[in-house]
């Protein structure tokens, strides 16, 4: 587990361009993908559960299954996907992706760009919907889906494109509801994996374009490009990842008056939760009244519901709150001891947001231990069914985004 240290020892941390070998960048770019896939893929069919209703339906979900859901405009697109399918949150990393390909490397990111970016996919999706010709609905309906998932960004994006500041404020305090909500962090483990091993540069440019995001929750979002991007180094550590959260500080987080800085309250939060589940032991339990799945360690299987339980009591009231998704990202790295498979599984079990929670450290996950040290079969399945039904060939996104890098 990573070494805890204290606000007073930041340091400074580098964002210029590092020198790393070409294949090294895109076996971590890869990683990112994939791994944020298999974490979206791995929730995609217990979304929104409770943990009860994922205990009934599947016990303990520690692999990929089949999707039997309705498709919504943030969730699947297709009916009854098999296992490796995915929702919105590996739409926005190809989506973020295929905009970083027409940058400029290693230079400044521009907001407008972006938005702009998102308006003219919205203003494509809406083309695409008028040109529909069918008796059956069908073709409606799968159009109108990709049109939504887009709605909500483009009411926001239009009027920042404008310089309509107004405009812009209003959008943006109905957006999904007015909420904290995690908007930059479907899209910022790209940004992350686009400045590797540069987590102060990856932490500004992701907080330029966090132009969805509210208060702390657009702090989080450019935290979550820095850990990918720390995770990325040739010398990354599990403790040298979760230290981004307290090094890393371009915007003064920490001198917030009154509340400091959430983000780092909530690894605080983390390691508590971790450490307090940790010294649960089974004396005096009768284990055989537990209801534990079979192929798991009894005691850390009550050492996982105990995490559970303290995070219950820090639950928001939505489910996708950002600080929410920080917290059990954090506390399932911490737990694990960032071991890919049992980090996804904590993250699935707990329910609520967990697909894209699951997302976020996967892409953590995944920059840290490359492509080549993912699971096989997830990983198989996951390029399969995202290339042959999703349209999302992953692999010659990372190529692409790997030329542009190293090429800058």
């Amino acid at each position: 587990m990573p070494r805890q240290t204290t606000q007073d020892t930041v340091k400074e941390v580098s964002s210029s361009k590092p020198a790393l070998e070409r294949e090294f960048v895109k076996d971590k770019v890869l990683g990112m993908l994939i791994g944020s896939a298999i974490g979206d893929a791995m929730g995609a069919p217990t979304e929104m559960w409770s943990r009860e209703a994922i205990r009934i339906e599947y016990g303990f979900v520690n692999d990929l299954d089949t999707m039997v859901r309705e498709p919504s405009a943030e969730g699947t697109w297709v009916f009854n996907l098999p296992a490796g399918g995915t929702t919105d949150d590996t739409r926005w990393k190809k989506f973020m992706g295929e905009f970083l390909l027409n940058q400029t490397a290693w230079a400044n990111l521009n907001a407008h760009d972006f938005a702009r970016h998102i308006i003219q996919q919205y203003e494509n999706d809406i083309a695409e919907l008028k040109k529909t010709e069918s008796f059956d609905p069908e073709p409606f309906e799968v159009n109108v889906r990709k049109l939504a998932w887009l709605q909500e960004w483009a009411m926001v994006a239009k009027p920042f494109v404008e310089d309509d500041l107004q405009a812009y404020t209003y959008a943006l305090s109905k957006f999904y509801g007015g909420e904290m909500t995690c908007a930059g962090m479907l899209y910022s483990p790209s940004i992350g994996a686009f400045y590797p091993a540069a987590p102060k540069k990856a932490y500004e440019e992701a907080y330029r374009l966090s132009l969805f995001d509210l208060g702390y929750a657009r702090d989080i979002s450019a935290l979550t490009a820095a850990l990918v991007s720390s995770a990325m180094a040739p010398e990354a550590t599990p403790a040298t990842i979760i230290n981004s959260v307290r090094d890393i500080d371009p915007q003064g987080y920490f001198k917030s008056r009154l509340v400091g800085r959430t983000a780092y309250r909530l690894l605080k939060d983390a390691r508590s939760i971790v450490y307090q589940a940790r010294q649960f032991q089974m004396d005096g339990l009768n284990t055989h009244k537990l209801n534990i799945p079979g192929e798991k360690d009894t005691l850390e299987w009550m050492q996982m519901q105990k995490a559970y339980e303290l995070l219950d009591s820090k639950n928001q009231d939505m489910p996708f709150h950002a600080g929410e998704i920080h917290l059990v990202n954090l506390t399932a790295l911490l737990f694990c001891d960032f071991d890919f498979e049992k980090s996804l599984a904590f993250v699935i079990n707990f329910g609520r947001d967990n697909d894209t929670t699951a997302a976020v450290t996967g892409a953590i996950l995944g920059a840290y231990y490359g492509a080549d040290r993912l699971p096989d079969k997830m990983v198989n399945q996951v390029l399969e069914v995202n290339k042959g039904m999703l349209e999302t060939d992953l692999e010659t996104l990372a190529e692409k985004l790997t030329n542009k890098i190293i090429n800058a």
